[in-house]
């Protein structure tokens, strides 16, 4: 009899820990709260660092999934019990589906920037997330709310990441890089419009990164002010007038933008402590999934039979969640066939 693995979320990590598993003759089944897979992949336009278009690399996801795995769109699994070799994934719709193991991929939860009420994100019209603004880019309308091209954009890096205040320590890894990518995506449609970031430091950690950065400057023109914004506030005219310490020079610094992009961090699923209420498994300090050891052992759980792919254990770039996803596979095909936990 074949063995069956059941897998939470279909998002990029999902597809690709379904049709890994796929392909070594284990059946697969994906439950998604979504109607498409996909998950964030959906919402962007352009990947980093080479601005290939997201709905290429969706596709071929989907592509390398289809008549492999069974999808259930459209579902919210509400709890898994169960141990070893035999768990029960409660969706409350139907009967329990029964599986060999599981392998939690349930992604990420974009930072809520109405957290950050000093922003104005929620209160002011144009001020909006980098998620808001890969959205304009897939629809080609990147306007303000009157319906104008902005002559100036504004960029706020690490909103949700590394602060205190809220209570997230961790860096989300990707925010800095996104932040460059859409300023040169915004300088590429708009030639005379003015783009700045404001950072604390600049963590382009990945191959071509950096190249990336140094292109924003020397051939988009994009400028970079080393300093936290400390508030944002609402003009006349619907524009948004900002408040930053520029830490380099030591002084502050105030200018008006017409739209201003909060760089949101990446944070812990909300939906994961509510399905691994029955699992003995393991939360780390910043709130996401902790594996056994994060350099040998980064998809095995303390529950054994359940695993993790993707950002369930922490931010990562797609290339790193796919690659993440592939490893999953491989440690769930040697857990089934008896060689390892």
């Amino acid at each position: 009899m074949s063995k069956v693995v059941g897998i939470i979320g279909g998002g990029p990590a999902g597809l690709e820990c379904a049709s890994s598993l796929a392909k070594l003759g284990i059946s697969v089944k994906i439950f998604d709260r979504e109607a498409q897979s996909g998950g964030h992949l959906q919402q962007w336009n352009e990947l980093f660092p080479d601005r290939r278009k997201s709905a290429d690399v969706l596709q071929l996801l989907r592509a390398n999934a289809v008549n492999l795995i069974e999808f259930t769109a459209n579902t919210t699994v509400q709890r898994i019990d169960g141990a070893n070799n035999s768990f029960q994934i409660h969706t409350g719709d139907n009967s329990p589906s029964v599986v060999d193991a599981v392998v939690i991929a349930t992604g990420f939860d974009l930072f809520d920037a109405r957290r950050k009420e000093e922003y104005g994100y929620g209160i002011y019209e144009n001020v909006i997330t980098s998620a808001d603004l890969e959205k304009m880019f897939t629809s080609e309308k990147v306007r303000t709310k009157a319906g104008t091209v902005p002559k100036r954009i504004g960029f706020v890096h690490c909103v949700g990441s590394r602060d205190e205040k809220i209570g997230n320590l961790h860096c989300s890894k990707v925010c800095c890089v996104t932040a460059v990518k859409q300023a040169i995506e915004v300088r590429e449609l708009f030639p005379d419009t003015e783009a700045f970031c404001f950072y604390m430091d600049l963590r382009m950690y990945g191959r071509h990164f950096e190249e990336l950065y140094k292109e924003a400057q020397e051939k988009w023109n994009v400028n970079f002010i080393r300093g936290r914004l400390s508030e944002a506030a609402e003009n006349q005219d619907g524009s948004i007038v900002v408040k930053v310490e520029d830490t380099l020079t030591g002084r502050p610094l105030k200018m008006n933008v017409d739209l201003l992009v909060l760089m949101t961090g990446i944070a812990p699923s909300s939906s994961i402590p509510e399905i691994l209420s029955e699992i003995p498994v393991v939360f780390g300090d910043d709130g996401f999934l902790k594996s056994i050891d994060e350099h040998v052992k980064a998809n095995l759980s303390e529950a054994s039979g359940i695993f993790y792919a993707g950002t369930c254990t922490g931010p990562k770039s797609i290339a790193e969640t796919l690659a993440d996803a592939r490893s999953a596979a491989l440690s769930v095909a040697n857990f089934l066939s008896g060689t390892s936990h």
